[in-house]
């Protein structure tokens, strides 16, 4: 294995695990709710079209507060505003436990997308200081595991926790917010003790690893020609970073809007709350195996776009047939090709705001994308919510979600043409990037 690959790996093992940890608490924060929707809509008075909208303005409030985050993040550094991120979710998610109608579940959404807001972007600009280009696919498929793993113990725990309905004077639903919000509190110490602010201050490397990672972060900007705005508000402008904010909507829009309404649709299966929770984390584990081989696929080959127009494709497919069939075990089939197919375009579409941007502008750029491309996140529950309290069943909504799908495959030729093309590394200087200076052995 050579130096810098044994680097690669170290820098992964001491920071990507923990930073799962650590997302892994904030995903099921924030998708807990469809199953607290369960039982919590009938004990509280919250229907199908108010549950949509309350579970969307979460995204209303990450969308405000997302740039300020990033940027102060920038300033302040990832150990302390990311503790300041953890303490204050971990709170309001709690604070979810007592909500008393419709009113106070809009605000406390709100309040939990403000609070998160800056993390998802936050982490993705960390990365950027620690990896070059060539290896952040994978590591970025590696991070997002996080999201169908959260997934995946949100089912099974939700589900046992809602069984503790009249345990204190408590309903299932309130059990469940205060066990999932309680962690990421806990979790605050860890965060400030353990977290690095970036390569300079940490002693597991050496100088001249140090300068060597430093070195490959400038190569890299000059190589894909990166942006470093003096005023990185000014990347907010940016025609790129816009283009890529509407690139990202179709994904968020559609992980959002069935992951928020997938228990609903389980439930529909028949059983008991503790089957749905088991039975709702099967998509994820395909979401897993897509994770650990499409981002290494669009790593190894240098291809981001015919990618994700190939995910593109089998997720339009699975959610129409899911919508179109009607025997429970093709639709968890279909579901399964979904979260495959959503996940993966996640990451690999995360590796392409670190091709054109670095420094505080890469801050700036990843939290506009991402605050703007998580408006999915309210038009997705809340479109799928309307739906069904109209026609009376989720396949509209997942027929509408089918069409979402359709316009990001269309909208990946767009951003080829306009952004690729102009601005690819070609084949050969990125292969003779890749075997460029290794860092020397340690001494």
């Amino acid at each position: 294995m050579s130096e810098e690959l044994r680097l690669v790996r170290r820098i992964t093992l001491k920071l990507i695990p923990f930073l799962i940890l650590l997302y892994l608490v904030a995903y099921v924060d924030r998708s807990a709710v469809g199953f607290a929707k369960l039982h919590m809509g009938s004990d509280v008075g919250i229907g199908d079209a108010a549950y949509g909208m309350g579970a969307g303005l979460f995204f209303i409030g990450y969308f405000l507060l997302e740039i300020p985050s990033n940027l102060l993040l920038s300033r302040f550094g990832a150990r302390r505003w990311f503790a300041r991120i953890m303490i204050t979710w971990g709170a309001i998610t709690i604070g979810m436990a007592f909500v008393q109608g419709p009113n106070s579940f809009y605000v406390m959404r709100f309040l939990l997308g403000a609070a998160e807001a800056g993390f998802f972007p936050g982490v993705l600009y960390y990365i950027t200081q620690w990896f070059p280009v060539r290896h952040r696919g994978k590591i970025l498929g590696l991070f997002i595991l996080s999201q169908p793993i959260a997934m995946m113990i949100t089912g099974p725990v939700s589900g046992g926790l809602l069984g503790m309905d009249g345990v204190l004077g408590l309903h299932g639903w309130q059990w469940l917010f205060i066990a999932i919000g309680t962690p990421a509190i806990l979790l605050t110490w860890p965060v400030l003790r353990w977290l690095p602010d970036g390569p300079a201050q940490v002693r597991w490397m050496t100088d001249v690893e140090k300068g060597w990672l430093a070195g490959e972060l400038k190569k890299d900007l000059d190589v894909y020609g990166q942006t470093r705005h003096g005023n990185p508000l000014h990347a907010l402008k940016d025609y790129r970073v816009l283009l890529l904010a509407l690139f990202y909507l179709p994904v968020t829009l559609s992980i959002y809007g069935l992951g928020l309404w997938l228990p609903t649709l389980i439930k529909q299966f028949g059983g008991s709350d503790l089957v749905t929770g088991f039975v709702s984390a099967v998509p994820y584990i395909f979401g897993i195996v897509g994770l650990l081989i499409v981002p290494r696929s669009s790593d190894r080959l240098n291809d981001r776009y015919g990618h994700l127009a190939v995910l593109y494709v089998l997720g339009a497919a699975g959610l129409f047939f899911s919508a179109w069939l009607s025997v429970p075990v093709l639709q968890l089939v279909a579901l399964s090709l979904v979260a495959f197919s959503l996940f993966s375009c996640t990451a690999v579409f995360w590796t392409l705001p670190g091709r054109f941007f670095a420094g505080a502008s890469a801050a700036a750029g990843i939290a506009l994308i991402n605050s703007v491309g998580n408006l999915g996140g309210y038009i997705g529950p809340f479109v799928i919510g309307a739906l069904k309290e109209y026609t009376g069943n989720l396949a509209s909504g997942l027929y509408f979600l089918t069409g979402v799908m359709l316009f990001g495959l269309l909208l990946t030729g767009v951003v080829y043409r306009l952004l690729e093309r102009r601005h690819a590394l070609p084949a050969e200087q990125f292969a003779a990037s890749a075997r460029s200076a290794q860092p020397s052995a340690r001494t």
